[in-house]
């Protein structure tokens, strides 16, 4: 899998909030996407993900130019994504959640089983049976994941998965995406604000400021990198 986004641009209203930035992933790899609040960093996932139009650039997957593809059809070629408020149907079961994007794929039992395979490799299978809507946020937001991961994606979006997870539960995450990213040869682009799970996480960072890219490289080399500490990570690094 080789994921490449180059001279990305976005103008909402008249103002860039996305301003020539371009990265990769690769099979396998955690990139992260940071920076501080107003970015652009959502405005970009948003781009690639089908939800804006960019006003201009590049998306490619494997060579094949997916620029401006509708979601579903990003999903269809292995894109799958999460997003900052949890989007469920409510009224449906946790399992009935995860097994929908399961569909995509799989027919019947072989989506029921693949559900209920996510579900207790997150630790919800105790909840399998509960209505979507009446789970704590952490939970949700855990929902929102097992859906992404439903769609057996290549690369996989993630916009702030660990908001509203206690430490041991962002430890857990964090652990879980190392093993997928390894084990399922997944690329994974995770835009987290919790820096210790970044700087523990990610093989790369990529830092936008005011919609540029401030850095691009090694996060222990963002550490010690003033433009960085001065833009986003300040007393953390």
């Amino acid at each position: 899998m080789d994921f490449q986004v180059s001279g990305l641009r976005v103008v909402l209203g008249g103002v860039t909030a996305v301003d020539d930035v371009s990265f990769a992933v690769s099979q396998g790899e955690i990139l992260g996407l940071i920076g501080p609040n107003g970015a652009g960093k959502t405005t970009a996932v948003n781009a690639i993900s089908g939800y804006l139009r960019p006003t201009s650039g590049r998306v490619t997957l494997d060579g094949s130019d997916i620029t401006g593809w509708a979601p579903e059809r990003l999903v269809r070629a292995g894109i799958a994504r999460t997003f900052q408020g949890a989007r469920l149907f409510g009224q449906l079961t946790v399992l009935e959640n995860v097994r929908v994007p399961a569909l995509i794929r799989r027919r019947g039992r072989a989506a029921t089983r693949l559900a209920e395979q996510i579900l207790e490799q997150l630790g919800l299978a105790g909840r399998a049976g509960e209505p979507a809507q009446d789970q704590p946020a952490g939970v949700q937001r855990l929902l929102g994941l097992a859906r992404a991961l439903a769609a057996e994606p290549r690369l996989l979006l993630l916009d702030e998965p660990a908001a509203g997870l206690n430490d041991d539960e962002s430890a857990e995450l964090s652990q879980l995406l190392r093993n997928l990213a390894r084990d399922s040869d997944i690329g994974v682009l995770i835009i987290e604000h919790d820096m210790s799970l970044i700087m523990g996480l990610c093989d790369r960072l990529h830092v936008l400021n005011s919609g540029r890219t401030l850095f691009s490289g090694a996060p222990q080399d963002a550490r010690r990198n003033p433009e960085v500490i001065e833009a986003y990570l300040g007393s953390t690094a």
